[in-house]
């Protein structure tokens, strides 16, 4: 049996690093390719004030929040939930990053998300898939017919259902269409390889980014994904 849970968030800001918030939680079962109708979903209490920016974008504010439980309460019935599955996130970093925080804020035992659960970052997938396009939600809603009508504000459990429906049906076949695409790739670059001849070329010197660099690098994309609903243009490619 294969067994994913499409997950999101909402937050009351972009930045984890400034304590920034989970402020609704939404998950959908998905079960050999099948959604099962199960679905695990929270509003939570942030414990600080929101950000305008954020609640103009999920619509919920301090006041409407306060009677909700704390993440600390709902940690044990959401690690049950996901437990062993296969999380399929829309630009995973930032929503992982966040859950991480939430862990470790809540003394969970368990160090980072990845070690209970594998991460399929949609995002990503839809960049490999559609280099050069918009791969937000929406755009994503619109290129494979799935009605987002619903959405006037995001909100973590419609984000999430409409999510699998979107990677159900990227997911359903194309599989092939990449693998022509990368073949022709090949072939041109090996006909450009022929076409150099014995030409001598000076040899190319790579100074590679150390880990710290990297980490710091994502997560700046990642926060500019979350505000630009995954418009980044350094990711377009």
């Amino acid at each position: 049996m294969m067994r994913q849970v499409v997950l999101d968030t909402e937050t009351t800001g972009l930045e984890v690093g400034r304590d920034h918030r989970i402020v609704e939680i939404g998950c959908v079962e998905i079960v050999n390719r099948r959604i099962t109708g199960k679905v695990f979903h929270r509003y939570l209490d942030p414990e600080r004030d929101i950000d305008e920016g954020a609640q103009a974008v999920h619509g919920l504010s301090r006041e409407r929040l306060r009677q909700e439980k704390k993440f600390i309460e709902i940690l044990p019935e959401l690690r049950a939930f996901i437990d062993g599955a296969e999380l399929i996130i829309h630009n995973a970093a930032f929503d992982v990053a966040f859950l991480d925080a939430e862990f470790a804020r809540a003394a969970a035992g368990v160090a980072r998300l990845e070690a209970i659960c594998s991460v399929l970052d949609t995002l990503s997938l839809a960049r490999r898939m559609h280099p050069g396009q918009r791969n937000s939600l929406d755009a994503l809603c619109k290129r494979y017919a799935v009605d987002h009508s619903r959405r006037d504000l995001h909100g973590a459990l419609l984000d999430a259902q409409l999510l699998a429906e979107v990677y159900l049906a990227m997911s359903g076949g194309q599989a092939h269409l990449t693998l022509g695409v990368q073949a022709g790739d090949e072939r041109d670059g090996a006909a450009a390889g022929a076409a150099a001849g014995g030409r001598a070329r000076r040899p190319l010197i790579v100074v590679a980014a150390n880990a710290a660099e990297i980490a710091a690098h994502e997560q700046i994309l990642a926060l500019i994904d979350k505000a630009s609903d995954g418009a980044t243009v350094w990711r377009r490619t």
